[in-house]
């Protein structure tokens, strides 16, 4: 029995270690679904370290929503006097709020993820991608509260849900995929080059006005294919059309030319953020 190689005895545990020649490029996405328990440990611990000690809590994130919706609705909707399109100005923005401050959030938070836990990378072994991953469950939740707050705004307008309502998931996911794919760039760039620590702020400052946050795109259509070439004005454009529903167009090409546009980034940082990430830990 001893002797018989096929025994029993002689096979292998199935939790033995082999390592081997590129065993971690290509098991990679197996060890990323490993280590998904330390995906939810960060997420949680985001979550809980962003509203620790304040008084407030989580409803910082509804004065933010609310003092910015009332600073667009008075700058563009009262001073410039822009059209709403027979809307509530206050839920224009607030449709495109929506999307832009998830995208906002995930893009601030997974920039700096890598850098702000230099000692978990220095000390332990893990699929880093699990850190910029980690960093949009605090967006999602912001994104869940201010959602929660359109819902109440606009029942107060008196705007009844539509099926357009039932799409929302969708559009969800392809600000998510935007918000992702930019982060991961921004993520592998800002630990070789720490400028970008001030970069980001500074994109989020300006793209707040150059994407049709406070404003409509329709009110300037000399100005569409400028607008177009930021991404988020097609996914800006659906949401609008999902929660405002009438008298709202559906932009197709707005919303496709964004959905190549997250496709590209994603890919692309993935690759670039793999090719980097065994540098990380000396880097950082």
């Amino acid at each position: 029995m001893s002797g018989n190689p096929e025994s029993p005895a002689a096979a292998p545990p199935e939790d033995d270690l082999i390592i081997e020649a590129g065993g971690s490029s290509a098991h990679y996405w197996r060890d990323v679904w490993r280590y998904r328990d330390l995906l939810v440990f960060l997420t949680q611990r985001d979550i809980k370290v962003r509203y620790k000690q304040t008084a407030l809590g989580i409803g910082w994130v509804v004065i933010q929503a609310v003092t910015q919706n009332i600073v667009f609705t008075f700058v563009f909707g009262k001073v410039a006097g822009m059209s709403s399109g027979g809307v509530p100005y206050p839920l224009l923005v607030a449709s495109a709020q929506l999307p832009w401050q998830f995208f906002a959030a995930a893009l601030s938070g997974s920039s700096a993820s890598l850098v702000s836990n230099a000692n978990l990378i220095s000390k332990v072994y893990f699929p880093r991608l699990i850190i910029p991953l980690s960093s949009l469950g605090v967006a999602t939740v912001d994104f869940l509260v201010v959602l929660v707050l359109y819902v109440g705004a606009s029942i107060w307008f008196g705007r009844i849900p539509s099926w357009h309502w039932a799409l929302l998931p969708a559009f969800m996911l392809a600000a998510l995929v935007l918000a992702f794919g930019a982060g991961i760039w921004f993520t592998a760039l800002s630990v070789k080059y720490r400028d970008f620590k001030y970069i980001v702020p500074f994109i989020i400052q300006v793209g707040v006005f150059v994407s049709p946050v406070g404003y409509s795109a329709s009110v300037a259509p000399s100005w569409s294919t400028l607008l177009d070439l930021n991404p988020l004005t097609g996914v800006i454009d659906a949401f609008r059309w999902c929660l405002l529903s009438d008298g709202q167009p559906f932009d197709l090409h707005g919303i496709g030319f964004s959905i190549v546009i997250s496709a590209i980034l994603t890919l692309t940082g993935l690759r670039y953020f793999r090719r980097m990430e065994r540098t990380f830990a000396d880097v950082i």
